[in-house]
């Protein structure tokens, strides 16, 4: 999906149990405080002579700089997850100027935590300009002829469009191969023709690619307007259509889904997806979903209507993944928190630079419901594990409204709510200090809902209050609500229904309270786990030599002096240039030096060919990591033109100042060097 391709959303308000709630509020009069350990009371306000206080979410991921909209299907290689998204560095707020997104990279080993690693696919690397939306396979078998492990991805460009076409995002859709050799860090495109032609369709955009075990051969799945066509290819390079899938009551689909799961009772079953727009029929747009079957060419669902994984106004352009220890039964889900109607209004923008915020990453698995299978889904379970307080204030009995003596703003809230008598209980989250202002989360007897109307949603134009259905017989909820400085998710029971939107409440909106109407409710077991702040650290390019110098501050003597990075086209290059002391022959010899820099991150990456000549064995074709100018760690080329990656970790140089040195002695076969996309990451 492009930032500028979107489908038409509806701005009409839902009515809200916001007006029940207000009602409860002022017929009680009094507050009532709820008495609670001092551990629990956070401390004062800033002053009004500190900095503004940062908006960018402490626990969910969030895009270090600029602008996101997209994740991308991660892909798991030596043990971490490779996460993907659309990424803009050129954004400014103006969505008439801000074109063009690339792929950028962080990792992660359990879906909470996560390090930068910089753009993996940079835009106007080919005659196709910016990347939009695809999927990043590993080629175990090496099916594409990039090698055994490459990282291929299917992503659609603009085939070759003019330079007005790249400014409107109006040139035609078509399907490209871009390749990794370095495990997934870097991509580079294989060639500029489309490997899946748009042939004058207006929407052909978003291929999501699975591989098919049972007929051993790759299936591409591509959002087209109202439909999604279903191709399949034995190497990634040749496709063959073969169905589509046809819903013109959803509005526009995009980011398609397609994965095969076990249920609860044992049977398995294809689940098929997409982002959608269900707002002109009163439902969410968020991910659609059906269940059913699929034979290797045609999905046949088990009903016509959609499910929906979530029921917020913020969980679009939807992935899911295999849990690697347990591919067969549960998978985990991540979502873009925002939605087009108000994507330029963010208030992270003028705050901290940045607008892109994900949901939590969730553990999603399919249950047997009545006759059918539902995605029930939940926080995956890691996230637990950066919890840095938690607060267990028991069993909590009210009648009316009670406010706690609690101040947050990024939290997790779990309680088992006995209604009794109740026929509406909820919380006020991101209450202000006199009460004016707060968001709501709670259930009445037939629905739960989310509403925002009376804290800084995004616009009074748009949708106020989200809803999902509520077997009240019960009596009994489970509730476990996630708040961050901008998002709330609500998880109801199992998580067969969740919700989750934006909420743009003033920094110093920060209180908590609880509320019923109708009769007491006792909220049971009520805890409230704070956790650490788990914001990346942006990584840091060194050296790209794309430039035609060195670059500023880099020293060259020799035969390097005066000359720069060469144009080339080598395996696993980045961009058009690299640095290559081949300088006109292997005769020729030099030293270059970058200038100093500080080590603030944990790892030293860089791309190296050439001659097979190590440090300390003369002549040399090496390249040194310098500290106090003495060499700490080095590496050589393979006498070949593929560009390995190199991996340093430098953790134990934090804080120092360092110089990277490329290193040419050698004048026999071989006698160069090939350097390019110095990076320091975590």
């Amino acid at each position: 999906m492009h930032p500028r391709l979107r489908g038409q959303r509806s701005a009409t308000t839902r009515s809200t149990a916001l007006r029940t709630v207000r009602g409860v509020v002022c017929a009680l009069g009094t507050v009532v405080a709820l008495a609670a350990a001092p551990a629990v009371t956070a401390s004062a306000s800033a002053s009004a002579s500190e900095p503004a206080p940062s908006l960018r979410a402490q626990y969910h991921f969030t895009v270090p700089d600029h602008w996101k909209n997209d994740p991308q299907r991660p892909v798991y290689i030596d043990g971490a997850f490779h996460y993907y998204y659309l990424y803009n560095a050129d954004y400014d707020a103006n969505p008439s100027a801000n074109f063009g997104t690339a792929w950028r990279l962080a990792t992660t080993t359990d879906g909470v935590s996560f390090a930068d690693q910089g753009i993996a696919a940079p835009k106007g690397t080919n005659a196709n300009y910016d990347l939009w939306s695809g999927s990043a396979v590993v080629d175990h078998a090496g099916t594409a002829g990039f090698g055994a492990g490459a990282v291929v991805m299917l992503v659609t460009q603009m085939d070759h469009p003019t330079p007005a076409q790249k400014l409107d995002a109006s040139g035609q859709q078509a399907q490209f191969l871009w390749y990794s050799i370095d495990g997934g860090r870097t991509f580079r495109p294989d060639g500029d023709q489309p490997v899946i032609p748009g042939d004058g369709r207006r929407d052909f955009r978003d291929p999501k690619v699975v591989w098919d075990p049972d007929h051993q051969r790759w299936v591409a799945l591509i959002a087209e307007g109202d439909r999604v066509s279903f191709y399949t290819s034995p190497d990634l390079h040749s496709w063959t259509r073969r169905s589509e899938y046809v819903n013109t009551g959803i509005g526009t689909i995009e980011c398609p889904d397609l994965f095969r799961i076990r249920a609860d009772d044992g049977t398995f079953h294809w689940v098929f997806g997409v982002s959608a727009n269900g707002f002109a029929t009163g439902e969410p747009a968020t991910f659609a979903y059906w269940t059913g079957s699929f034979d290797g060419e045609r999905f046949t669902p088990d009903r016509t209507a959609p499910q929906w994984l979530d029921h917020g106004f913020d969980w679009y352009g939807a992935v899911t993944w295999e849990d690697p220890s347990a591919p067969d039964d549960r998978r985990y889900a991540v979502a873009w928190m925002n939605n087009w109607d108000y994507a330029h209004s963010s208030v992270t923008w003028p705050s901290d630079g940045f607008t892109g915020t994900d949901s939590i990453t969730r553990e999603i698995r399919l249950v047997r419901d009545g006759t059918g299978y539902t995605l029930a889904s939940q926080p995956v379970a890691a996230l637990q594990q950066y919890a840095s307080a938690r607060h267990e204030l028991g069993d909590v009995t009210v009648d009316g409204f009670r406010e706690l003596a609690y101040q947050g703003d990024a939290y997790e809230i779990t309680t088992r709510v006995s209604r009794q008598t109740a026929q509406n209980i909820g919380l006020q989250l991101r209450r202000s200090a006199d009460g004016s202002r707060h968001a709501d989360a709670g259930v009445t007897s037939s629905y739960a809902y989310l509403n925002r109307g009376q804290t800084g949603h995004p616009s009074p134009t748009h949708k106020l209050e989200s809803r999902t259905p509520f077997d009240g017989g019960a009596g009994e909820v489970t509730l476990r609500i996630l708040v961050d400085r901008t998002t709330i998710e609500v998880f109801v029971d199992d998580g067969r229904y969740v919700q989750s939107s934006q909420v743009f409440a003033p920094a110093a909106d920060r209180g908590l309270a609880l509320y019923t109407s109708g009769g007491p409710a006792v909220f049971h077991d009520l805890t409230i786990t704070e956790f650490a702040g788990l914001a990346q650290r942006p990584a840091r390019v060194i050296a790209d030599f794309e430039g035609t110098t060195w670059g500023d501050g880099w020293t060259a003597t020799g035969s390097l002096a005066g000359i720069g990075p060469s144009a080339a086209e080598l395996p696993g290059q980045v961009g058009a240039r690299v640095a290559d002391t081949f300088a006109g022959s292997d005769a020729a010899t030099g030293v270059l030096t970058s200038p100093s820099f500080v080590v603030d991150r944990d790892h030293l990456h860089l791309l190296i060919a050439g001659g097979r000549h190590p440090l300390g064995v003369e002549p040399a074709t090496s390249v040194q990591l310098l500290i106090d100018g003495q060499p700490v760690r080095t590496a050589t080329g393979d006498d070949s033109a593929t560009l390995r990656p190199v991996d340093w970790d430098v953790r134990a140089f934090a804080g120092r100042t360092a110089q990277l040195q490329i290193l040419d002695d050698a004048t026999g076969a071989w006698g160069h060097l090939m350097v390019d996309h110095v990076v320091l990451s975590d």
